[in-house]
């Protein structure tokens, strides 16, 4: 086993996920304190053209597994992908991002190559020659760090934004190595038939620099049109309260929480959100954070960067104005 970090690079359609290239600058950070050095695993069709993008990245060597079984994700015959390329770089370390396409495959990945996991990961550390991380436990009311053991392969999630990603370099190269991996029938036994995007057009919140978010006081699903003007100027997503998508006035898809989706952007703005607890553990990761609420002692400004005691269908409007201004 090498000291080597195998990145897997998450990308849909050509696109590579922000978070991917975030664990590249992770990867190098600590690859130049264990002696190792920073790999990439990029698996698909027709991903042979991302490589420069991720050599650009700080990938110092990319496995390539292209094969139209790959096509659409499916986590049987991805499992089976990456766990080819594990066997062939033999790396220490494995990093994901926590999307759904993480989680679904770290989990995997780690029971078949029997690895240490850990899911969801805030920060990773090098302790002398141990990997510690640190993630959240109890809804977000405290953070554990855990160990991972030595002598097996040790694969983390790691948040979305939790780190930055390099600057791109111009000209960077990367050794490229295309890896074959073997689908057994069991592997190709489910098939995509299709896929429809209910997201009509506004990043999903798990992806998101910035977003803003609304609850049950914009009363209305009409009156969320407020929130998506000033997500869409920001080029951010638009989030909303457990409260908010059960009564009807954003999708569940939506949902920030620990019932919904665990966020960590860089800015985080909660529109007549109170702040219950369960929606504090899925946002209080984010670097920044601005409440607006009418009520001067509610929980979200217990965990808020700046703090807006005002009628949200008053300053948002302003914000937006003076967002609109600044654009020219």
């Amino acid at each position: 086993m090498s000291n080597n970090i195998l990145v897997f690079i998450e990308q849909r359609e050509g696109v590579i996920l922000p978070a991917s290239f975030q664990l590249l600058a992770l990867a190098n950070d600590l690859t130049g304190k264990s002696g190792g050095q920073a790999e990439a695993c990029v698996v698909g069709e027709g991903v042979g053209n991302l490589t420069d993008k991720i050599a650009a990245q700080g990938a110092k060597k990319i496995y390539t597994v292209d094969d139209p079984e790959l096509k659409m994700y499916r986590v049987v015959p991805y499992t089976a992908a990456l766990c080819a390329v594990i066997d062939e770089a033999d790396p220490k370390t494995v990093l994901i991002p926590t999307t759904f396409m993480g989680r679904d495959l770290a989990s995997r990945v780690a029971a078949r190559k029997r690895a240490a996991l850990a899911i969801d990961c805030m920060e990773v550390v090098l302790d002398g020659d141990d990997l510690v991380v640190s993630r959240g436990m109890y809804a977000g009311k405290f953070m554990g760090k855990v160990r991972l053991a030595k002598d097996k392969l040790q694969i983390a999630t790691v948040r979305s934004n939790a780190y930055s990603a390099l600057d791109p370099q111009d000209g960077a190269s990367a050794d490229v190595q295309a890896v074959s991996a073997v689908f057994t029938d069991a592997d190709k036994r489910a098939k995509i038939k299709e896929i429809v995007s209910t997201t009509s057009g506004i990043k999903d919140v798990t992806e998101a620099d910035i977003i803003v978010a609304g609850g049950r006081a914009l009363k209305s699903e009409d009156n969320f049109k407020i929130i998506i003007e000033m997500a869409e100027l920001l080029d951010g997503a638009v989030g909303a309260s457990r409260a908010a998508c059960d009564s009807g006035y954003q999708p569940h898809s939506r949902q920030v929480g620990l019932t919904g989706k665990v966020v960590t952007p860089r800015l985080y703005i909660a529109c007549g959100i109170d702040g219950a607890i369960q929606h504090l553990a899925g946002m209080r990761g984010s670097k920044v954070i601005v409440g607006i609420n009418t009520k001067k002692d509610a929980p979200i400004y217990s965990v808020a960067t700046y703090g807006c005691v005002a009628d949200l269908f008053e300053i948002v409007p302003l914000l937006t104005q003076e967002l609109k201004r600044l654009a020219g």
